[in-house]
Parts: structure tokens; C-alpha cells; sequence
């Protein structure tokens, strides 16, 4: 055997590496041929198995860069750098500690640095269509290993930045598929990516409010992202679905459902900071009662916003209408001029409305209590009554079963139906020049209507109504009130199509006499043979005489 100091013994040691290494780059090169993602797999291995080949995270990371223009091998790297930085995660190789040399604290430094650009290439790949739903994935497994491993001294840390990162890039996203992805497999599964993704849409919500002429955009992706996020936490019991794992401590804010819904109100109210339209407004007042008001633990803080709405007129006073009876009902809202309010939306527009069912159901709830005053009651059935003589036939078909109802309820009305006059002068008034009516159809206040002192006229005069639905109907006021209650779920909803409907469907007991016998002349006389009569117009007019004096 040669000695150490041999040079062929030295020549042997520095070629036997050598070919190691052209042996590997020869197998590298013949996999190549195969298969072109073997390159990035084989990086990703000689990462994974020594700190010498680091460098090679910089190559992956260039070829990721690449992946917006939709190359499978850049996106394969982006997926192989998630599989290395979630090792590092796990092994605590981006946490400095005291412990660590000088040069590993520089190591370990360069790799937080190629770990914060992989994560901005995961958040710009969220823009891209072809790949979005794929670097969410990727980015919501990097968000847990953060939240796992990555934290100094602590028994939980939420990677907060980054959850807002991606909230924003969501938000400011015009694919609607990736948000829809985000809510069902994150948002609506876990409690604590809800309660973020709340905390995040305020923030982000404040940051870009600021550039007016993205208002209305971002108003639509904030508004989808929250609007389908119910599920309120009732008590601490409920709190059990945790993306990364739950905090130890009972204090800890994800713990405590007053918490997260504060984090919602915050979100709720920096969306409805940045409304500018109608149609906006009327999106949020659809949600107030059912999905918005369950996060407010002081339900009153919606009072400006909803009392605002409700001093309007139209559609939006009518859709803030239940929010308001919310606070009155539950929360003690001072609002006395509530029912004159809703006295004025009571008009001709309401019977012609799509929102009109709606309506309906709610003043039938408004007015359900047996403790209102009389007159007001009254005000309402006269001006619903004065109504029906020009609105629709679908309107008057539930306009008469309801005022029914409300007769049964507030038994004093019923005087508007049939009242008796006992004063001899009075009634040689009537008889002689009939009676003014004595309702104040312009005043405001239902109070003040004399509605009481009036009558249901209007509803006599449905009986002669053309539609023989809403005559049959409107007969009922004349009959024995026999009946408790009319379910008007059976009326709101009837239209033009489904009265027509029900007309045409009608079994038909006996057939109609119709003339078949179509006369030959109807402007000049019949022929003596005929035996036909000729008819009253040429019995008026001489068509003959006047032929002969134009010409």
C-alpha cells in the first residue's frame, strides 16, 4: 500500500469524488431526457440533504417567477420550494437562536429572505387565473406550518401579516372562483380563519378606501367574502374548529366569542363607510335582520345607519324597515315616528313593487298587537282600501283577505263596515245629498285621518270589480264573518300569470252563450230574402245618404 503522502494515493482521493459527481450529472442528464421536472426534484433532494446545495433554493425560486406565464416546470418548483420551506419550518431552521454560530445566524437569515420572496411569488400567483387556486392551497399550508412552528416563545402566534396578505390579494382579485374556494374550504370551516379574514377586510377595507375609483369594486369582493360568513358564535363551547391549533390560554380573543364578533362588527362597519349607491345600500339592508345583526353584540350600534335609511323613501325605507321594527322590538329603540313612517310607504308604488309580499308580511306583524290605538289601525285599512280602486288585480286579491284579518284582530274597526246613523237629520242629509266621506286622505299623520269616522266604501265597490277572482273575493266583506282568518301566504304572492292561470284552469260547469251567426252586411241593409234583420247602426244612419254626399 502507498504511503499517506504518495501522490498517486493523493490522485486517487481527489478523483474519486470526481466521478461521483460526473456519475450523478450523467444520471441527472439521462433523467432529464425522460422526464424535464427531474432537474427541480433533484434539487429539491440536495436540499433537503445538505446545507451546501442552499443555493439551490435561488434557482427554484427563479424558475418559480416563471409561473405566471403558465409553465407546468416553474410551477413545479413552486410547489417543491413549499415542500422546503415546510421541512424548515417543521425543523426550526428560519428561527435564529442564541445558540447559533455567527455564520449560521447568516444562514439562517438568507433563508428567512428566500423564504418572505417565495411567499410574495405564492401571493402574486393568486392573481393569476390558470394557477390561483393552486398557490392558495399552497399558501394556506404555509400559513399553518407559520402558525405551527414558526413563533419564539410562545404558545400561539398567528401569522397575522400574512393571513392579510392574502385576504387583500383575494379582495383585489377579479376572480370570483378563487374567493368562492377560500369561503367554502377556510372561511365557513374554521373559526379562527373566520375571525381573521373579519379582522383582515377591515383593515384592508381602511388601506384602499382611500382610491376612490376602486370604491365600488372593492365594496363587491369585500361584500361576497363576509356577506355568507354566519355561523355566530353562541358561547366558548362552540369555539372548536381551529385551522392551526387552538390556544391553550381561555383569555386568548380567539377563545372568547364577544371577540369575534367584534372582529365582524369592525368589518361590517368599514364596508358600510365605503358605500355609494343604492343598489349597495339595499344589498346590506337584505342582510341586516338575518346575517348582519347576529355579530353586533349591541345590535343599537346599526340604529344611525338603518334610521338613515329608513328617513328615505322607496325600496331602500322598505328593506330598512324590518331592521328598524328589530331595535324597536329588541332593543328598546326610541323611534316615535316609526308608524308614520310606515304609513307613508303605504301608497300606490308598494302594490306594484316586486318587494310588496315582503312589505305586507310586516305591517301584518306591525300592526298584529292588540294594544294599538284604534284610529291607527283604522288609517291604515282605509288608505289599503282607497288604494285597491286603481291597483292591480294582484294586489287587491290579498289587499281585501288582509284587511279581513285585521278586522278580526281589532275588533272596534269593524264600525267601517256597518255603520248605523240615528240622527234624523242625519239622516235626511243622506238621503237627500249622501254622504262626504269624512277621511283625510292627504294627512300624514294617521292619527289625525278620521279614518274611524269613515267607512269601507271601496270595498263595495270591488264586488263589481272586472276580474271575477277579485269581485268573488271582495264579497267577502258583505257575508257573516265567519271565518277566524284568511292565510295569506295563499294571496302575497299572486301575479297577473298566476290569476290567468287560475282563471284558464277553471272548470268551466256551463258553457258561456256566444252568437255564432255572423251577418254579411253590418254598415248597409240586409236583403229582403235574407230574412236578416238589419242592425240598430243602419237603422241610425243612412251610410248610403252619406256615401252620396261626400261624393
Amino acid at each position: 500500500m502507498a504511503p499517506a503522502g504518495h501522490p498517486s494515493s493523493a490522485k486517487r482521493k481527489r478523483s474519486a469524488p470526481s466521478e461521483k459527481v460526473t456519475k450523478r450529472q450523467r444520471a441527472a442528464s439521462s433523467e432529464d431526457e425522460e422526464d424535464p421536472n427531474a432537474p427541480i426534484l433533484l434539487m429539491e433532494q440536495e436540499i433537503l440533504e445538505s446545507k451546501k446545495n442552499y443555493n439551490n433554493i435561488a434557482l427554484l425560486l427563479q424558475k418559480a417567477t416563471k409561473s405566471a406565464s403558465g409553465n407546468p416546470e416553474s410551477m413545479l418548483a413552486t410547489v417543491a420550494l413549499c415542500r422546503i420551506f415546510m421541512r424548515f419550518l417543521a425543523q426550526g431552521s428560519l428561527v435564529s437562536k442564541k445558540s447559533l454560530s455567527e455564520k449560521e445566524k447568516v444562514v439562517v437569515a438568507w433563508l428567512r429572505d428566500q423564504y418572505s420572496q417565495f411567499k410574495d411569488v405564492l401571493l402574486d400567483l393568486l392573481r393569476e387565473d390558470d394557477v390561483a387556486a393552486t398557490a392558495l392551497t399552497l399558501c394556506m399550508r404555509i400559513l399553518k406550518a407559520e402558525g405551527e412552528y414558526l413563533r419564539d416563545k410562545s404558545d400561539y402566534a398567528f401569522p397575522r401579516d400574512f393571513m392579510a396578505n392574502i385576504v387583500k390579494n383575494i379582495i383585489t382579485s377579479e376572480n370570483d372562483d378563487i374567493r368562492k374556494i377560500y369561503i367554502e374550504e377556510f372561511a365557513e370551516q374554521y373559526d379562527d380563519i373566520r375571525y381573521y379574514t373579519f379582522a383582515c377586510v377591515a383593515s384592508v377595507i381602511k388601506d384602499l378606501s382611500k382610491d376612490s375609483d376602486h370604491k365600488s369594486r372593492l365594496f363587491e369582493s369585500a361584500f361576497a367574502l363576509i356577506s355568507v360568513l354566519d355561523g355566530v358564535p353562541g358561547s366558548a363551547d362552540e369555539l372548536e374548529d381551529f385551522y392551526i391549533h387552538k390556544p391553550e390560554k381561555k383569555s386568548h380573543s380567539l377563545r372568547q366569542p364577544g371577540q369575534h364578533k367584534k372582529q365582524a362588527q369592525d368589518a361590517w362597519f368599514a364596508l358600510m363607510n365605503i358605500i355609494e349607491t343604492n343598489d349597495q345600500r339595499k344589498r346590506v339592508l337584505a342582510l341586516i335582520s338575518d346575517v348582519i345583526a347576529p355579530w353586533f353584540s349591541k345590535p343599537e350600534m346599526l340604529s344611525d345607519f338603518l334610521t338613515s335609511c329608513y328617513d328615505t323613501s322607496g325600496s331602500i325605507a322598505l328593506l330598512a324597515l324590518s331592521g328598524v321594527f328589530y331595535l324597536i322590538r329588541e332593543r328598546n329603540l326610541d323611534y316615535p315616528s316609526f308608524y308614520p313612517k310606515l304609513y307613508s310607504l303605504l301608497d300606490s308604488q308598494i302594490l306594484h313593487s316586486k318587494h310588496r309580499a315582503r312589505f305586507f308580511r310586516l305591517v301584518d306583524t306591525f300592526l298584529g298587537s292588540t294594544h294599538l290605538p284604534v284610529a291607527l289601525v283604522a288609517s291604515f285599512l282605509k288608505r289599503l282600501a282607497r288604494l285597491s280602486l286603481n291597483a292591480p288585480p294582484s294586489a287587491v286579491a290579498f289587499a281585501i283577505p288582509w284587511i279581513y284579518n285585521m278586522l278580526m284582530k281589532h275588533p272596534l274597526c269593524t264600525f267601517m263596515l256597518q255603520r248605523e246613523t240615528t240622527d234624523e237629520e242625519a239622516k235626511k242629509q243622506l238621503r237627500d245629498h249622501g254622504l262626504e266621506d269624512p277621511f283625510l286622505a292627504d294627512e300624514k299623520d294617521p292619527m289625525k285621518t278620521n279614518a274611524i269616522d269613515s267607512s269601507l266604501w271601496e270595498l263595495v265597490q270591488m264586488q263589481s270589480h272586472y276580474h271575477p277572482n277579485v269581485a268573488t273575493i271582495a264579497k267577502i266583506v258583505s257575508e257573516q264573518f265567519t271565518k277566524n282568518s284568511y292565510n295569506m301566504e295563499d294571496f302575497l304572492d299572486h301575479s297577473y300569470a298566476s290569476l290567468l292561470g287560475a282563471e284558464m284552469d277553471k272548470e268551466v260547469k256551463k258553457a258561456p252563450v256566444v252568437e255564432f251567426h255572423i251577418p254579411k252586411k253590418i254598415f248597409l241593409p240586409q236583403e229582403q230574402e235574407s230574412g236578416v234583420p238589419d242592425s240598430l247602426l243602419v237603422k241610425l244612419w243612412d251610410f248610403e245618404t252619406v256615401d252620396a254626399w261626400w261624393v
